[in-house]
Parts: C-alpha cells; sequence; structure tokens
C-alpha cells in the first residue's frame, strides 16, 4: 500500500508540475504581454517599461521559476482589470463555484446511482432501455440548452426560482440541475457497466445459490465492486463541472470562478486566465488522487491492480 500511495502521489506531483508549465506558456504564446498591457498606438519606451516593471525582459527559465516560486506561496500575481491580487479575488469567489459542484455531483450521483442499478438488474428489457435513452439524450444536450430550458420554466413559466445571483439555496436549484444532467450520463453508464460485470460474476452466482436475499446481494455483494469505476467516474465528473462552471455562472449571473473567468477572457486578464486554468487543472489531479484513494479504502484489490 505505502508503494502504491508513493507512485500516486509521484503521478499527482507530475502532473502538477506539468500543468503549472502548461499554464506559464499559455501566457506567452498569447503574443507580447507587454505591448498587450501598453495598449494600441503605445510608444516603444512605454512598452519598454512595462517589460522591465513586470520582469518581461529577463530569461523566460527564469521568468518561469519565479513566477513558479511564488504561485506554491500562494501569489498568482495580479489582476491588471481588477488590480487587486488574484488570490484575493479567487478565494472570494471558490466557496461559490464549490458549494454549486459540490451540489451537482450529489444530485447527479442520487439520480443516477438507481437508474444505472435498475437498467443493470433488467438488461436489454424495456426499462433498461428508456434508461439508456435518458442517458443518451442528456449527454447530447449542450449544458447551455439545458439552462435555458430550466429557466423557461420553473423561472419564466411556473416563477418558482430565480433566474440569477446566488443568494440563497433556491438561487442555486436550477444552476446545480444544468451541471447534474451534463454529468448524469456517464455515470448512469458506468454504474449499469459496473453492475452487469458485477452481477453476472462468479460470486454473485454463488450467494445467490446459497439463498441470500436479492437485496443483500446486489446491495453488499454487486454494488460494493460496481463503486469502484463509479467513484473514479464521479471524480473526473466532479472536475468537469468545476471546469465547466464557466457557461452555467455566466448564464445565471453567478459570481464565483467560472463567471470570473470568463470576465477575466473577455478583458484580457492574463494573470486570472493563466491562475484559473492552474486552479481547476490542480482541483481536477487533487480530485482524482482522492478518488484512487477512495477506492482503495473500498477494494483494496484496487492497489493490487487486481480490483475487476
Amino acid at each position: 500500500m505505502t508503494a502504491y500511495l508513493t507512485r500516486r502521489l509521484c503521478s499527482a506531483l507530475a502532473v502538477l508540475f506539468s500543468i503549472s508549465l502548461i499554464s506559464f506558456m499559455l501566457l506567452k504564446l498569447s503574443g507580447d504581454l507587454a505591448t498587450a498591457l501598453a495598449g494600441e498606438g503605445s510608444n516603444a519606451a512605454y512598452v519598454d517599461f512595462l517589460r522591465k516593471e513586470y520582469g518581461l525582459d529577463r530569461p523566460l527559465l527564469v521568468q518561469y521559476a519565479t513566477w513558479l516560486g511564488r504561485a506554491l506561496t500562494g501569489d498568482l500575481g495580479r489582476s491588471f482589470y481588477f488590480g487587486e491580487p488574484v488570490s484575493t479575488l479567487f478565494a472570494a469567489r471558490l466557496p461559490v463555484t464549490l458549494q454549486l459542484g459540490v451540489l451537482s455531483i450529489v444530485v447527479a450521483i442520487t439520480l443516477a446511482l438507481p437508474l444505472g442499478i435498475y437498467a443493470a438488474l433488467k438488461e436489454d428489457s424495456l426499462p433498461d432501455r428508456v434508461v439508456q435513452l435518458v442517458a443518451l439524450s442528456g449527454q447530447a444536450m449542450p449544458v447551455f440548452w439545458s439552462s435555458y430550458l430550466l429557466i423557461l420554466l420553473f423561472a419564466l413559466n411556473f416563477k418558482l426560482l430565480p433566474i440569477s445571483g446566488a443568494g440563497s439555496l433556491a438561487h442555486l436549484i436550477m444552476p446545480s440541475l444544468a451541471l447534474a444532467l451534463n454529468a448524469m450520463p456517464a455515470l448512469i453508464r458506468i454504474t449499469r457497466s459496473g453492475m452487469s460485470d458485477a452481477l453476472a460474476s462468479d460470486y454473485v452466482r454463488t450467494a445467490r445459490a446459497k439463498g441470500l436475499r436479492s437485496h443483500t446481494v446486489v446491495v453488499k455483494h454487486a454494488l460494493r465492486n460496481a463503486l469502484v469505476p463509479l467513484v473514479a467516474i464521479a471524480a473526473v465528473q466532479f472536475g468537469l463541472l468545476l471546469g465547466g462552471s464557466v457557461v452555467v455562472e455566466t448564464i445565471f449571473a453567478i459570481d464565483g470562478i467560472g463567471y470570473f473567468t470568463w470576465q477575466a477572457i473577455s478583458q484580457n486578464d492574463y494573470p486570472v486566465v493563466q491562475a484559473a486554468v492552474l486552479i481547476v487543472a490542480s482541483f481536477y489531479v487533487l480530485l482524482t488522487l482522492a478518488a484512487d484513494l477512495l477506492n482503495m479504502w473500498v477494494d483494496p484489490r484496487f492497489t493490487l491492480g487486481l480490483a475487476p
């Protein structure tokens, strides 16, 4: 187990390092930052001043080492547009995005888990095909389209929920549903597939031959092994929800990381965009690592690569 943990931690650190390098290079590939900051029509002297002021005249490797060292201490630079530290701006908006993401993944799992189990129990029947059709429809529907449909239904027609803002739980219901509908299809398919394999396994047939109740066989024996891939996919989907919140937060005017990133892109606020890529990707890596650790607890064979 110690060797497995060491390998996973080293792998996560290597990926985080690669992410930091890509995040840094994205800023450089966007063009001459000093010229962009100075604006059109600025004289060469002012451009040179900005280049020295922000350290853009130093070697690229030195710039990266300086930026990475500051990022490790929580210093992500200063926003060009807002004029405040990027870390402060993100810290103020992170709780809203996390709240939205957690609520979305909970709703998605709550709906997808029973549907996937039911489809596996009714494999190749009409209910199974209906569940698969629901999953396919959810996968094909863009998140912005489902957001507008929810607004039309619950806000404009029935006037049950507020359209924008994040002042209460009611404000987050439609955004979380829109994100959950986008995450559900993958969770339904992986649950159905895992349960189908588990139900067809020898140990489940043995459990049934011993006369155990169907509920015990499904929950205690089959579901435990089916949860291994589900945990990994749920972690990936949660990371995608955090990244995909840009669209939803913009539509519902929620002042979270997604909406903040959209504002930064529209204002060419490069330090904020750079930090957004780094933060969201880091969350993605850490969630994947957490999923592997949770899988170790669900099924110890996972550490040996023997889990079904």
